[in-house]
């Protein structure tokens, strides 16, 4: 396909997501290649950015996860250089990759999502845990994949977690449980995709469930009635609008034991390795993965 040129896949980089990018990378580019694009394997970390430019390449897909790659910044520095890519802005990008202040904009915008509390060194952490109840999660509002994400089931054991994860860039964030179901609804230009129901063998849905383990279940189409999943897909649409999210993204859903649905953390740079999510919703509608990587590149953009 001549329409894209020669076509950069962004992999590896300098995150602690940097193996789950690699073999998300790897996938799009057999992919790509198998539609007739002239794509190639790109990792910052091996090669510096600007050389895109020196190399001759005209488009740039981007599967960089985590710092520097979802953030903004490879984001900011492909505008520099004028090199359409996919994916969200700068702005998306940033805000996306912040939970907290993302959570502030779903809020603000009367979205429903579980009440939580932002951790600090003189933290009431007793008058925390009676707030949000026990068990909690606790995570670094920077992380992606469920890294560092630690589930508090003992009283007294919160400033404990804090101390653990304060290395990690950004606030840390203590959310109240939410028991009924995890979710999660990928969102493509605009369109939400149908919902998977996420069950994981082990006591949640950690990074170890997420890329190492065969016995997570995913159930899509899920278990949802036919009004809550067009309710799913509605919310799904409004969170990424919200942060103002473009091509792919996919927002995740905590479902309360009364049925009533939660905003958990919205990806604007989802994964695309055979355990994930995307993929699975997409080829619901027929989509196969070669396709979806081909529409998700129909949208590079500058701007």
């Amino acid at each position: 396909m001549q329409e894209f040129g020669k076509v950069a896949v962004l992999m590896g980089g300098f995150s602690s997501e940097r193996e789950v990018s690699l073999i998300s990378g790897g996938a799009i580019l057999e992919a790509l290649k198998s539609k007739g694009i002239d794509a190639h394997a790109f990792d910052p970390k091996e090669t510096p950015l600007h050389e895109l430019k020196t190399q001759g390449f005209q488009t740039a897909f981007n599967i960089l996860h985590g710092t520097y790659g979802e953030d903004g910044t490879v984001q900011g520095a492909l505008e520099l250089l004028g090199i359409p890519y996919t994916g969200s802005g700068i702005m998306a990008s940033a805000v996306g990759m912040d939970k907290y202040r993302c959570k502030l904009i779903w809020q603000g915008l009367g979205l429903p999502v579980p009440e939580f509390a932002v951790l600090y060194e003189d933290s009431d952490f007793d008058a925390v845990e009676q707030k949000l109840g026990l068990p909690m999660f606790v995570k670094p509002a920077a992380e992606g994949s469920s890294v560092g994400v630690v589930k508090v089931k003992e009283a007294g054991r919160l400033k404990e977690v804090y101390q653990e994860l304060k290395h990690f860039h950004g606030e840390i964030i203590a959310e109240r449980f939410i028991g009924g179901g995890e979710y999660s609804c990928p969102v493509i230009n605009g369109k939400g995709y149908p919902s998977i129901l996420i069950v994981p063998a082990t006591e949640f849905y950690d990074y170890e469930a997420k890329y190492n383990r065969d016995d997570t279940v995913y159930q899509c189409p899920s278990d949802l009635s036919p009004e809550d999943e067009a309710l799913m897909r509605e919310l799904a649409v409004k969170g990424a609008a919200a942060v103002g999210a473009q091509g792919v993204s996919r927002v995740d859903f905590l479902k309360d034991t009364d049925g009533k649905l939660y905003l958990l953390e919205i990806n604007t740079l989802p994964g695309m390795t055979s355990h994930s999510l995307v993929p699975k919703s997409a080829a619901q509608t027929g989509l196969s993965f070669a396709d979806l990587c081909v529409e998700i590149l129909k949208t590079a953009h500058v701007g």
